[in-house]
């Protein structure tokens, strides 16, 4: 038997705590990535998907690229509605759409996330089962999955900010890596090291992150970031060289 489509938009609501809050009393730039992959995971366990689901199957989803605009900070102890909705599938690739709302109706964030399904056997790109694509009411889409091109970083070394660090044990996730939001905290810290801490602070605000390869627990890693004409960009390195993720943050 075919089982029925699912909600095209999901929205979960959400309040804003405490201890996501930078010191001025707004949401931290990282948690609205958590709210949105959290949502998605929502959606997905109420059409039946859940984490079991994905494990029966040998299969899991990895952000590949997130494109985040904050346009106006969420505050402590706002009540938000945070919204997703799959928008395109192509092949291995399943891109999602969300909104972050006040309960009047205020945008506030904006993002579109591009998904990779993944193998759990071999760790490659595999195709999205047929009934996942039956099962949510997604018109086709030929989109160009997204990517963050750098430039090269200055020569002049005074004009780069290197920020070394290591994977913390709070910062992995049930995949057993470093969470996606957690870059966006790395770019900050960067931003921060490079005597730009208002560039976080500005609204509205755009981040575009890259995710190459995972961060795994205890790594250690180098992050890169040098100014840009409009901001920041970054790039996060293993200790063996390899490029784990690149990130730019902008204007809105």
């Amino acid at each position: 038997m075919t089982r029925p489509v699912v909600p095209a938009v999901h929205v979960e609501p959400w309040h804003v705590r405490f201890d996501e809050c930078t010191p001025d009393g707004t949401l931290r730039s990282s948690v609205y990535l958590r709210y949105l992959q959290a949502a998605a995971g929502i959606h997905s366990a109420n059409a039946g998907y859940t984490r079991d689901w994905y494990a029966q199957a040998g299969l899991f989803w990895l952000v590949r690229t997130a494109d985040l605009r904050i346009l106006r900070p969420a505050r402590v102890d706002e009540t938000l509605h945070v919204s997703t909705e799959v928008i395109g599938f192509r092949r291995i690739w399943a891109r999602r759409r969300s909104e972050v709302r006040r309960e009047e109706g205020t945008l506030l964030a904006e993002a579109e996330i591009d998904w990779v399904m993944t193998s759990a056997a071999t760790g490659r790109p595999a195709r999205i089962p047929a009934e996942l694509l039956e099962r949510f009411p997604t018109p086709p889409a030929d989109f160009d999955p997204g990517r963050v091109e750098l430039a090269e970083p200055p020569a002049d070394p005074a004009a780069l900010v290197v920020d070394r660090r290591r994977v913390e044990p709070h910062e992995i996730d049930p995949m057993a890596h470093l969470n996606n939001a957690g870059y966006l905290d790395y770019i900050e810290a960067a931003v921060i090291a490079g005597g730009d801490e208002a560039a976080l602070r500005r609204v509205p605000r755009r981040y575009r992150i890259e995710y190459l390869a995972p961060a795994e627990p205890g790594a250690r890693l180098a992050g890169l970031a040098w100014r840009t004409v409009d901001g920041w960009a970054w790039r996060l390195r293993a200790e063996s060289e390899v490029e784990l993720a690149r990130g730019l943050l902008s204007g809105g």
